[in-house]
């Protein structure tokens, strides 16, 4: 049985291997070439992924791909065939095959599923029985006070991987605030910002990836559970919302749905970032301010 130093040396070098992944996505990924990464026997490698991920590689890889295949079918124009060569599938029909067996059924069928959705949930936002006017005059939602499109510099974070649903994500603040707190990185000016990789409409709760982050400067480096990358560096939809972070889902699909089409662009494939700018220890949930950062083509 594996001792502590050894599991979180384990973790440390599977989190750099999760991360790789996510950032090659496009490309062809070879079992060596993850070995490489986490250091591991190339003979091994696949059993420890397995055991630890609870997913093959190919699996794994092929799910992020079609989930990812599933928000662009959601919120991009492009065709099935398209988004089919961008998930790296050669034929239409493969592509077909292997989306209905993760999301049972056709991506044509899923693609006009939840457009209908998002109607629903943009006229159900549009027309409120509990107003005296019955319509809202802003195209935002009433939680969102301010709305923008941003190009936010590259930072460096430090971050602790949380896999489960986005309400579970405590244990991941904790070890990172235990691991940032003595080398003297928490003060009143660190930024914290949570990176989502997922959408919970899509990806199973237990697979949901949030990474619980702080910025840091160029000279930190990643040390056992906590990893180190890049954000930043593109455009980006902002939105600040007011509220409880369980009502984000709903300025999500408001800047999704309503805002980002209204002027004229479309979500990219990459995660969104969250801002919190106060803390739940100390503000009341209807007092909570969240900076939504989600990434445009």
């Amino acid at each position: 049985m594996m001792n502590e130093q050894t599991q979180i040396s384990y973790r440390e070098r599977m989190t750099r291997v999760l991360c790789y992944i996510e950032d090659h996505l496009d490309e062809p990924i070879s079992l060596d070439e993850l070995a490489d990464v986490a250091c591991f026997s190339p003979y091994h490698f696949h059993r420890v992924f397995r055991g630890m991920v609870g997913e093959t590689v190919k699996g794994y890889v092929r799910r992020l791909r079609l989930e990812r295949a599933a928000a662009e079918l959601t919120n991009a124009k492009a065709s099935i065939t398209t988004v089919a060569l961008n998930s790296g599938y050669e034929s239409h029909e493969a592509f077909i095959r292997a989306f209905r067996a993760q999301f049972g059924c056709a991506p044509s069928e899923y693609r006009h599923r939840t457009r209908a959705q998002r109607v629903e949930r943009m006229l159900d936002s549009i027309f409120d029985p509990s107003s005296s006017t019955k319509y809202r005059k802003s195209i935002l939602g009433d939680a969102i006070v301010e709305a923008r499109i941003e190009k936010l510099q590259k930072s460096k974070v430090a971050f602790v991987r949380h896999l489960g649903p986005y309400d579970q994500c405590g244990v991941a603040w904790e070890k990172l605030c235990r691991w940032a707190g003595p080398k003297g990185l928490l003060t009143k000016d660190t930024v914290f910002l949570g990176i989502c990789h997922d959408d919970p409409e899509i990806t199973s709760p237990e697979k949901i990836r949030y990474d619980a982050s702080v910025v840091v400067s160029d000279n930190v480096q990643p040390e056992n559970e906590v990893g180190v990358t890049e954000i930043g560096g593109a455009e980006f939809a902002v939105a600040t919302h007011l509220g409880p972070y369980d009502k984000l889902k709903d300025s999500y699909a408001e800047m999704a749905g309503r805002w980002i089409p209204s002027q004229g662009r479309e979500c990219a494939s990459s995660p969104s970032l969250e801002f919190y700018r106060n803390s739940p220890e100390d503000t009341p949930p209807e007092k909570l301010v969240t900076d939504i950062y989600i990434p445009l083509k």
